[in-house]
């Protein structure tokens, strides 16, 4: 069909930025949120937990009216059936 191949890895680009900028967007701006907010502290057992508020906040991040990413919020957390602290560290044990 005329079409040439050309691949590229991102280490030989000549514009790394270029290669996955939104891959490179994503990653920066959780590093910064990591270090900003979690002050480098990011455990393993509660990771989904954090990546869950990242993305929430990462898909509201250009919305006009921010009184409605609060509003949004609570009606999430309305929404949903209380979670106690030991069912959120571990799932599935009978008691303490």
């Amino acid at each position: 069909m005329g079409y040439t191949h050309h691949d590229t890895t991102g280490y030989n680009a000549a514009d790394r930025s270029a290669v996955l900028p939104g891959v490179h967007l994503i990653a920066s701006l959780l590093k910064r949120w990591i270090a900003g907010t979690l002050h480098h502290r990011v455990s393993t057992e509660h990771l989904c937990y954090h990546l869950d508020e990242y993305t929430f906040r990462f898909n509201r991040r250009t919305a006009r009216k921010r009184g409605s990413l609060f509003y949004r919020l609570l009606q999430q957390a309305v929404a949903t059936d209380p979670h106690p602290l030991h069912d959120l560290q571990r799932p599935g044990d009978p008691g303490w």
